[in-house]
């Protein structure tokens, strides 16, 4: 079974707070709703808060909430948080013929890093509910 990404549970858990942008969620909900650790999802919380994405409290009446409307964020805004570094990694080299092949995978993974970054910036949170709300429910799902 394939884990889920950093990225891709804080996307979800950006989702849901773009939800019910009034409300305030805990670590404990979002992590029953993602059937994960909620250690986990304070983790991510966390790096969500440091980037500005959202607003947290602690204590009984806690939790956290979108700091910005679900039409100021978008998707790249998620990755840029989550994920500090370039998805594409080539192993470096010190042969000549890895050098070259380094030079040339490093063009082609910086074409797809920037191809991936402005498809990411081009998608709302705002956009996602709005799919989400024109897709069928599949049965047994609550």
């Amino acid at each position: 079974m394939a884990t889920k990404s950093r990225y891709e549970m804080g996307v979800h858990i950006l989702v849901l707070l773009s939800a019910e942008p009034g409300k305030m969620h805990t670590s404990h909900e979002l992590a029953k709703d993602l059937g994960v650790n909620p250690v986990v999802v304070r983790r991510i919380l966390s790096d969500l808060h440091k980037g500005g994405l959202i607003k947290s409290s602690k204590g009984p009446t806690g939790g956290s909430r979108l700091a910005h409307s679900p039409k100021s964020i978008t998707l790249g805004d998620a990755y840029k948080t989550l994920m500090p570094e370039s998805l594409f990694h080539a192993p470096e080299g010190t042969r000549p013929n890895t050098a070259r092949l380094q030079t040339v995978l490093d063009r082609s993974f910086q074409s797809a890093q920037q191809a991936l970054e402005e498809e990411l910036g081009d998608t709302t949170l705002a956009q996602i509910l709005k799919k989400l709300a024109k897709t069928p429910k599949k049965q047994g799902a609550e």
